[in-house]
């Protein structure tokens, strides 16, 4: 019997022995997609309850036999199933459930669960931000994120719109984002081929974007580019071809018989004013635009292994503008290279460039088009253009016939940036990570001006050449450490990191006059024209933390700060500190709720500081100008009066949302937000007498509160047919609440910063309309100690005052897309409601005779102009030389920019799998499309959207004066995408 329970422990023994040597370490990484680490991924042996969770890089360690099946799962992903087999690295790219597109979110220094986030932040994938043919990133926003403006100044080739998130924050700082692309803050708004990105982050409240501090005032627009792919060689080639055409919205100018009419009406008592006009008839918008063309290509290689992973994208964008002699070329190129090489250590060196050309430009001037008489002909009998100075038969009181000039003088310029990053990370321990971010930046722009001696530009001078070069370098560094894991129910992540950034600028504009006639170098001058340079400079530098705790997958909280150092400021406050808290709890997830109807509800509260700097890099310094002369001998002249108590612009904002999910169909998003702004930043101007110009102050504070929805309904969703619809819309109110050295306005022009108003508010003479009796026009006078309003017809006396702003009362989007089999359409519309455009080109096309030798306006359908005593109208009546000052600044041009506009419309085709792998291509997508096709407005300028001139001052698109707006043209768009 002894002997029997011997022999059966050594075979229980061998046989544990056995099962023990088959088991074995299994090791790998989980990744997303895009080849993102997966933080917290569960793998787990099945059919048992032995697994583990993935750390912050993604890896994971488990024990395992060679017949265990791992399965491989985490929130948003679908789940999947490998058999070990004699594999020790397993390797795994989890595929999103489309269910759940958004369950990982790009945030500030790194990427976060849907779930976990507290802030107010919003991701778009790179498939909905593709329909509309932009080459620029900014404009593919455009109505998709609820409360974030776009204010554009031009629609022609290459030109970008700034971005408004929440409202104005400033009077004298910027006000717009911060632009952040693959972890490297950009100077201002980067070119980004849109074929690079991935997806896009706008990050809204002080939460999310607290980690930037002082440059996260305005929100942040984050930009994360394609990766390669593990296991996966592909060629991408998409081409597209389309068709602008010049969209002159609800504005139109007079042609001959409509001008000759016009005129009559004030009895023109001009001699050169007879019916032979009706026989000339020359349209200048005709002939000084075009049918634009659109080329865009792009060839992309994405390769991988479970070491290295490669993406490289090559693309050309050609433009040629709806103005006659408006072209750009744009080229760029992107490679980002991923390669672990060691288990720790991973190197993600990165390069891109982009060069825009424009050479040779004689563009038609929008101006001209606009307001030269259709009575002039810039064409003599010989078709050659004429010097509307020697021609006795030319009207128009400029005697300028663009034309003749652009015989012979042309502008050229280019611009070539270039980014590059060396990156890398390393695993300490475990779930203790140090990423180390460096970045290299350079631009260089230049352009050259050529004004032919032939030319009446040219005769004052001898024609001229102007060169100018402008360079701009800028280095950061970020170093980061954060350190992940879960234990048991409890989840922790905690970041802390170093920040420095530099930038130095510098150009160089000289001008060379008395040329020989086709020459383009300076040294043929025979004289020195103007010499002009500039150099400028700034450092910040910054430490922050943050940390993440989360319970339960129920409970989560967020805390940060960050001290920033700018030299900006002088030394007693060159350094802020900036905060946020944040909490989120997930009700769904408790034991007491239970719904059918309700899949997710979650609550979400935050609140925090961000900081601002001045739109000056030298605000607290005393300067003086060296700029000067006198008998050739140099001199200075005072500047600015320095300040150096000047501190931070500083924003306190509270957000709370709610997030929810019905009938596992209706996503929907609610927010109320609450932004003040304090010690706001501001050029303070100051008397001749003084010998300053003025100086730059903390004046006062303004507050911006608002509510936004954003919500998406999959109203069909089964094998074969799918439509989803899209809506998001803002609400902002911005109010001004302290001014400087307790004044209640500060006058600027025809806008005031006012207390209790909007800080965009117009100040400027209201118009009353047309007097019945006798046609004059009317303007309001309010007495100031009675308030006692009357009417005058002296613009002089009318009272300057507040009327109305240039903010809109709600903006927002709205789309649909469906597809059925392997065809799909999708529209996107963006709209905006209220606020007013100064239409300032009405002074000179609707002067009621003041410009008698411009070409005017037609009238709009409700329109009408005074003519007998007892007409109710619109217009005053027609006088030669005007009719007392009616077409001077007032109200009267002020209009409600509200719009409604089809942003987008694409009808797609895919090829049926089974026909691609006949062919051995993996995808083949052929489309059509249009942009800009539908615009629904009553204002009477050429394009509501375009809100802003490339001339302002600060940021540009957002002045509510459009000018002589160069519109968005309409598109008409063919394109292909094939990957093999």
């Amino acid at each position: 019997m002894e002997k029997l329970k011997i022999i059966l422990l050594i075979l229980i023994c061998a046989f544990t022995s056995s099962m023990l040597a088959q088991e074995k370490t299994i090791t790998g990484t989980v990744y997303d997609t895009s080849d993102r680490p997966v933080v917290g991924a569960s793998i787990l042996i099945k059919g048992t309850t032995k697994g583990t969770t993935s750390d912050f890089d993604g890896n994971y360690t488990i024990k395992a036999n060679k017949k265990d099946v791992l399965e491989i799962s985490y929130v948003g992903f679908i789940t999947q199933e490998v058999v070990v087999n004699e594999q020790t690295k397993i390797n795994i790219n989890l595929q999103e459930d489309i269910s759940q597109l958004e369950e990982i979110i790009v945030v500030a220094y790194g990427t976060q669960k849907k779930e976990m986030i507290t802030s107010s932040i919003v991701n778009i994938k790179s498939e909905k931000l593709k329909d509309i043919t932009t080459p620029d990133v900014t404009t593919m926003l455009q109505g998709k994120v609820a409360g974030v403006r776009l204010g554009a100044s031009s629609g022609s080739p290459g030109s970008v719109p700034n971005i408004l998130i929440r409202g104005s924050s400033s009077l004298g700082g910027r006000v717009t984002p911060l632009w952040v692309v693959d972890g490297v803050i950009q100077h201002s708004i980067p070119i980004v081929n849109p074929n690079d990105v991935q997806s896009v982050s706008v990050l809204k409240d002080a939460s999310a974007t607290s980690l930037y501090g002082s440059r996260g005032a305005n929100g942040v627009v984050i930009v994360t580019t394609k990766r390669g792919t593990s296991g996966k060689s592909e060629i991408s080639v998409s081409s597209k071809v389309a068709i602008n055409t010049f969209n002159t919205g609800k504005f139109e100018v007079m042609d001959s018989a409509q001008l000759y009419e016009y005129h009559t009406q004030f009895s023109n008592s001009q001699p050169w004013f007879t019916p032979e006009l009706l026989n000339r008839n020359y349209d200048w918008i005709e002939n000084g635009t075009q049918d634009g063309f659109v080329k865009d290509v792009n060839v992309s290689f994405t390769s991988g292994t479970e070491k290295l992973k490669l993406y490289i994208n090559g693309g050309y964008y050609n433009e040629t503008g709806t103005l006659r002699g408006n072209e750009l070329d744009r080229y760029t190129y992107r490679m980002n290279l991923d390669y672990d090489i060691t288990q720790r250590l991973k190197l993600s060196p990165k390069l891109s460039f982009s060069f825009d050309n424009r050479d040779k430009i004689a563009e038609a001037p929008l101006y001209e088009l606009y307001l030269n008489l259709p009575w002039d002909n810039p064409f003599d009998a010989e078709g050659k253009p004429i010097n509307a100075q020697e021609d006795s038969n030319w009207l128009g009181r400029d005697q300028r016939n663009y034309l003749y000039d652009q015989q012979w003088n042309y502008a050229s310029d280019n611009t070539f940036n270039l980014s590059s990053n060396f990156d890398f990370e390393y695993q300490i321990i475990p779930n203790l990570v140090f990423k180390s971010v460096n970045n290299f930046t350079y631009y260089r722009y230049k352009s050259k001006t050529y004004t032919d001696p032939r030319s009446i530009a040219g005769l004052a001078n001898g024609g001229s050449i102007r060169d100018v070069v402008a360079e701009r370098f800028t280095k950061l560094t970020t170093q980061t450490l954060r350190y992940s894991n879960t234990y048991g129910e409890h989840s922790v992540t905690a970041l802390g990191g170093y920040e420095y950034n530099d930038y130095e600028f510098e150009n160089v504009d000289v001008t060379g006059n008395g040329i020989v006639a086709g020459t383009e170098v300076l040294n043929v001058a025979s004289e020195t024209g103007e010499i002009r340079g500039l150099k400028n400079d700034y450092a910040l530098q910054s430490f922050f933390l943050s940390a993440d705790y989360g319970y339960s997958n129920r409970y989560f909280v967020k805390a940060s700060i960050r001290r920033d150092g700018a030299s900006n400021f002088g030394l007693d406050n060159q350094y802020g500190n900036f905060f946020a808290l944040g909490a989120g709890w997930n009700i769904h997830n408790e034991a007491f709720f239970d719904s059918k109807v309700v899949n997710e509800f979650k609550l979400r509260l935050s609140y925090g500081s961000v900081g601002n700097r001045p739109s000056s890099l030298y605000p607290y310094q005393g300067t003086y100008r060296l700029n000067t002369q006198y008998i050739g001998t140099p001199g200075a002249v005072l500047d600015q009066l320095g300040n150096p108590d000047l501190s931070w612009e500083k924003t306190y904002e509270a957000n709370i949302a709610i997030d929810t999910r019905l009938f596992d169909r209706v996503s929907a998003t609610f927010e109320y937000y609450n932004k003040d702004t304090s010690d706001l930043l501001y050029f303070v101007d100051l008397p001749d007498v003084t010998g300053y110009s003025g100086f730059w102050e903390n004046v006062g504070g303004l507050t911006n509160t608002g509510y936004e929805a954003a919500i998406s309904v999959d109203v069909i969703q089964n094998k074969n047919f799918e439509w989803n619809l899209g809506f998001n819309i803002g609400f902002n109110k911005n109010e001004v609440t302290e001014l400087f050295d307790g004044q209640t306005e500060i006058p600027r022009g025809s806008k005031i910063f006012k207390i209790g108003e909007d800080s965009s508010s117009w100040y400027i003479r209201k118009w009353l309309g047309v007097d019945p009796d006798n046609g004059n026009p009317l303007w309001e006078v309010v007495d100031p100690d009675t308030g006692e309003r009357t009417e005058t017809s002296n613009w002089n006396d009318a009272t300057l005052q507040v009327v109305d702003a240039s903010s809109p009362d709600f903006i927002g989007g709205f789309d649909s897309r469906l597809s059925y089999k392997n065809i799909s359409l999708s529209a996107n519309f963006n709209f905006s409601k209220g606020g007013k455009l100064y239409n300032g080109a009405r002074e000179l096309f609707d002067s009621d005779g003041f410009y008698s030798t411009f070409n005017q306006q037609v009238l709009a359908d409700d329109w009408n102009r005074w003519e007998k005593p007892g007409d109710i109208a619109t217009h005053p009546l027609a006088v030669e030389g005007g009719n007392n000052n009616s077409n001077k600044r007032s109200s009267r041009y002020l209009e409600d920019a509200s719009y409604l506009r089809m942003t987008n419309v694409t009808l797609s085709y895919n090829l049926p799998q089974n026909v691609l792998n006949k062919i051995g291509i993996s995808n083949f997508n052929v489309y059509v499309a249009g942009d800009n096709l539908l615009t629904f407005t009553k204002y009477s300028g050429v394009d509501p959207a375009v809100t802003g001139n490339p001339n302002d001052p600060n940021n540009i698109g957002l002045s509510g004066s459009p000018g002589l707006t160069y519109p968005i043209p309409k598109r008409y768009v063919l394109g292909v995408n094939v990957s093999f």
